[in-house]
C-alpha cells in the first residue's frame, strides 16, 4: 500500500511539472503561428 501513496505522489509531481511546462510554453509564445514556421522554408527570401 505504501507503494501506490509514492506512485500517486510521483503521478502528482511529473503532472505539475507538465503543466508549468506547457504554461511557460504559452507565455513565450510557442503556439503564435505554427502554420507559418512550417511553411517559410518553402518560400524564397533571395530578392536578387
Amino acid at each position: 500500500m505504501d507503494i501506490l501513496i509514492l506512485l500517486v505522489a510521483a503521478a502528482g509531481v511529473l503532472a505539475l511539472i507538465a503543466g508549468a511546462a506547457f504554461m511557460w510554453a504559452l507565455r513565450s509564445q510557442q503556439f503564435d503561428d505554427p502554420e507559418m514556421q512550417a511553411e517559410r522554408i518553402l518560400h524564397d527570401d533571395d530578392e536578387s
